[in-house]
């Protein structure tokens, strides 16, 4: 039992406060994204969906944050790392200050490249306590993806929103969720359908238009490599 409420809630606990802690630490005070202080002065009185972080000064201390990930009321929250091509699991089982956690943390494809990749895909950990991506397997049900159905990622550009347009199982073999660039726009809408023909369910949200994808991927257990994949698209809209 003692073991149990370690694993379970001791340990989870230990690393959300951990991020609730960063994340407190490095508050934005204007909207993110634009470039001089009075392009940010003019954005002031608009409301976020979401909570930004000051995330210049974040990266500053942390250079290997490459985003803030959030999906609204799922417990999903967390900053997005990034380690180099040599190590692309570094983060597997570490935290954002590279000490060893269970957890680990979430972590982007290392080829991936921000404001180039055409596909950004992020990894984290299915955990049973609900910690990291435990809790995407919920998107399995058509009303957890109706309640949320956006997922927001900050980096230096700014606050990006995205909407969710498919949820699968699937491995590699079946869908190539690692790919990040696509010759042409229609590449690109190609591997949203290519999802969506996977998908558990019809999202009525399609790739047509989209100017890049988030993927998020974490383990599943059917079979040996299966993984649940949530592909969300940003419009220009």
């Amino acid at each position: 039992a003692a073991l149990l409420y370690y694993d379970y809630v001791a340990v989870p606990r230990q690393n959300r406060e951990l991020v609730e802690d960063l994340k407190s630490h490095f508050p934005e005070e204007f909207p993110p994204g634009g470039g001089s202080p009075g392009e940010k002065e003019e954005q002031a009185g608009r409301e976020l969906e979401v909570p930004a972080v000051d995330f210049r000064s974040l990266q500053s201390q942390y250079p290997d944050v490459r985003g803030w990930l959030t999906i609204q009321e799922s417990g999903i929250d967390y900053p997005v790392l990034q380690s180099s091509p040599e190590e692309p699991e570094y983060y597997l089982r570490r935290d954002y200050r590279g000490n060893y956690d269970i957890n680990g943390s979430l972590f982007l494809q290392a080829d991936c490249i921000l404001g180039e990749s055409g596909n950004l895909t992020i990894y984290g950990h299915n955990m049973n306590s609900g910690a990291m991506f435990g809790n995407l397997d919920q998107y399995v049900s058509y009303d957890y993806w109706k309640a949320h159905p956006k997922v927001f990622f900050q980096t230096q550009e700014g606050m990006e929103e995205y909407q969710i347009a498919a949820v699968l199982k699937a491995d590699v073999s079946m869908f190539d969720f690692q790919r990040t660039s696509f010759q042409s726009p229609q590449e690109l809408e190609a591997y949203v359908a290519q999802a969506k023909a996977l998908s558990l369910f019809e999202t009525g949200v399609d790739g047509i238009g989209c100017e890049k994808t988030l993927t998020l991927v974490t383990c599943s257990y059917e079979w040996k490599q299966a993984r649940n994949i949530l592909v969300a698209v940003k419009t220009g809209a």
